[in-house]
């Protein structure tokens, strides 16, 4: 019987994320039983969110990833067995496949798509992260031409995506982000209208000067001393969206949130989202994202790595933001 690999969590992270955590099994592989199909995954996505699936919190949003179980990961791969009526042998398949050659499914939460489509662009684009940017900034942000947007982790995922679908509509962006070359390449190639680098920039001053209006929508995915800064920009009706807090993902103690009198007095709204409850819509919100990729409105770049192994390696780049681009693995 032929085997495959996978990736198991056996450890929970606490201070760093590094191999210890994992552990490489070989298994045999299955044959789908009926109402199953088995997929060969090509690429797998590295995702912030995955930091807070391998805590203990039981009271997050989605169970935590149970220790000696898969690691839990989105991926793009190829039906190569079916015994399901809706999935063809040779169909290309997207889903949480976890980090795995192989996964056997029952079809639920599996999306067809295009199989002239690079597996880089699904990854980057059609994916977890445009999904996210489409539900947290149309849907939930929406944005109006003429308004100013900051988003943090401006170089990442989905805040490149913010961004540039901000961009689309009509608004001022300015983009949070760790170092020149991403300034540079969220001004020069992605149309951004200002970058701050929190890292070297004097972060009041900075904003200040790029959002000479104020700010009515900021879009949060790292967290950190920026977000006090912009919170106190924000104009009257302004909205907050809260996607991630990367900064504070594996702290012992989370940074204190600004005062909420700011809150009364500029009457914001402050909306927190995750793309489990949103699962369903996956249809509708591709329907929505796409015609931005086919008029060529949304770029992207991709960091790639390459074997089931590097996953281990790789994941600490989403913490210290050594990724140049989306991150994803290579089978």
């Amino acid at each position: 019987m032929s085997h495959y690999h996978a990736v198991k969590l056996v450890r929970r992270p606490e201070k760093a994320l590094d191999a210890s955590l994992f552990e490489k099994v070989s298994l045999p592989i299955p044959e789908p039983a009926e109402g199953q199909l088995l997929v060969r995954q090509s690429h797998m996505s590295l995702d912030p969110a995955m930091i807070g699936w391998m805590s203990a919190d039981t009271e997050s949003y989605i169970p935590p990833v149970a220790l000696g179980e898969v690691m839990r990961s989105s991926g793009v791969g190829e039906v190569v067995a079916s015994r399901h009526p809706d999935f063809a042998v040779g169909e290309r398949v997207m889903g949480m496949f976890g980090w795995t050659q192989y996964a056997l499914s029952s079809g639920a939460g599996i999306t067809k798509i295009d199989a002239a489509l690079p597996a880089e662009m699904v990854l980057s684009v059609l994916a977890l992260p445009g999904l996210t940017a489409t539900q947290g900034l149309l849907r939930l942000g929406k944005p109006k031409a003429g308004e100013t947007l900051v988003v943090t982790g401006a170089a990442g995922s989905v805040g490149s995506l913010v961004g540039q679908l901000a961009k689309a509509e009509g608004l001022r962006v300015i983009g949070v982000v760790g170092s020149e070359d991403k300034a540079q390449w969220v001004v020069d190639t992605l149309g951004f209208d200002g970058a701050i680098n929190y890292k070297t920039d004097d972060l009041a001053a900075k904003l200040a000067e790029l959002t000479p209006n104020g700010v009515d929508l900021f879009f949060e995915n790292t967290g950190g001393p920026i977000q006090q800064h912009i919170f106190g920009r924000m104009n009257a009706h302004g909205r907050i969206i809260v996607c991630g807090l990367i900064a504070d993902y594996l702290s012992d103690t989370p940074a204190p949130g600004p005062s909420w009198l700011n809150i009364i007095k500029k009457r914001l709204t402050i909306q927190g989202f995750t793309m489990p409850d949103h699962w369903h819509e996956i249809p509708e919100l591709i329907a929505t994202l796409l015609p931005y990729v086919q008029s060529g409105k949304l770029q992207y770049r991709a960091h790639v790595l390459e074997g089931l192994d590097a996953a281990m390696e790789g994941l600490p780049l989403l913490v210290n933001g050594g990724n140049q681009g989306k991150l994803m693995v290579a089978l």
